[in-house]
């Protein structure tokens, strides 16, 4: 079968195809890659007969601790029709290249795919690849539930006026409270990073560090956001936020304490989604949510905040691996999971100690 990887001399290509296509996302784009910069950043394409790109797939690839062994992850790939039998089987023919250069035993992707598309699913099994099952929460390495606005051809005007009532009322208040929304840069990385700890610590888990989001503001260059919320000159809540496509992804969010009853997550939502506008963009993306939308979830809160803009709830297909090794596998999983409950478990009590 015709693969190649991409070189140099093909990188741009690749680019524009991963950008323009339906499929794209930023975690399947070069600077992602960069923003990664503790993985190996490869990636793979695949061509039609005339030798134009019909579909694209980059891998991360991370060496294992102590074992000569990597760990082959695909974010939100493979970007082509995902009823290319022939594209999907060669894009997964050079993932089986690189598993062998790198020693991978595993290769995992989260498809931007719809749970109801029967077809994907069929035509990943015969390729080879097994489901894994990752529960209703945050369990899985991207979130399978999410919520996703249409916002193409859409003023200003008619995205809001579609939110509930309590929304916008809510957009309204902040407004009214004196709440101020600026866009900051990496000099607000460590506030930022404090009120994400915060949250954190409220609402059970763990957080990123100030250099790690200055690294994406860095590596993303116009393509990300940090949108910071204040009052009285006073940082109260952020969101960082990534443009790429015909997309706008909320990836990153986090309020105080104190001042929730202002409302500055609301506004901060609003200001975000009025980037994807401005972009022209087809969807803005609020990403995830639990799957369990009773009322007694403790995560029901953040279905219930990001159900108002009256997204479409979405769920994805299960998490896919391509097991090049079972035994390391199963074996590898079991202290993967053992491991972060550790972390977490760890986490809580050093900063409940704080």
């Amino acid at each position: 079968m015709a693969y190649e990887f991409v070189s140099e001399k093909t990188l741009d290509e690749y680019e524009s195809f991963v950008r323009t296509h339906p499929k794209g996302h930023f975690m399947q784009s070069r600077n992602w890659g960069k923003v990664k910069d503790n993985w190996k950043w490869e990636g793979i394409i695949s061509r039609d007969g005339s030798g134009k790109i019909r579909g694209t797939m980059a891998v991360l690839i991370r060496k294992l601790p102590v074992l000569p062994l990597t760990l082959m992850y695909a974010g939100r790939a493979p970007v082509c029709d995902i009823h290319d039998e022939e594209t999907l089987r060669e894009l997964t023919e050079g993932a089986k290249k690189l598993a062998k250069k790198y020693r991978s035993y595993e290769l995992k992707i989260d498809p931007d795919v719809l749970s109801s598309d029967e077809q994907f699913v069929k035509i990943m099994a015969d390729i080879g690849y097994s489901s894994s099952d990752s529960g209703k929460d945050f369990d899985a390495v991207q979130p399978r539930y999410v919520f996703r606005l249409d916002i193409e051809g859409k003023t200003e005007e008619e995205v809001i006026n579609f939110f509930t009532q309590k929304t916008r009322y809510n957009i309204r208040l902040a407004e009214r409270k004196g709440v101020e929304i600026k866009l900051c840069g990496v000099e607000m990385c460590e506030e930022f990073a404090e009120i994400m700890l915060e949250t954190g610590l409220r609402d059970g888990f763990v957080t990123r560090k100030a250099p790690y989001f200055a690294k994406i503001l860095e590596k993303m260059g116009d393509n990300a956001r940090l949108y910071m919320a204040f009052l009285e000159d006073k940082p109260i809540a952020g969101t960082l936020a990534i443009y790429y496509g015909d997309k706008v992804w909320y990836l990153y969010g986090a309020s105080s304490n104190e001042s929730r009853n202002v409302m500055p997550n609301y506004l901060l939502q609003w200001f975000m989604i009025c980037w994807a506008i401005e972009k022209k963009c087809r969807i803005y993306d609020f990403r995830g949510v639990s799957g369990d939308i009773s009322e007694d979830n403790p995560l029901y809160g953040l279905y219930r905040f990001k159900k108002g803009f009256n997204g479409d709830f979405i769920e994805f297909v299960a998490e896919m691996n391509y097991i090049f090794s079972k035994p390391i596998y199963h074996s590898v999983n079991y202290a993967q999971r053992i491991y972060r409950k550790l972390r977490r478990a760890r986490f809580l009590k050093k900063v409940s100690s704080k």
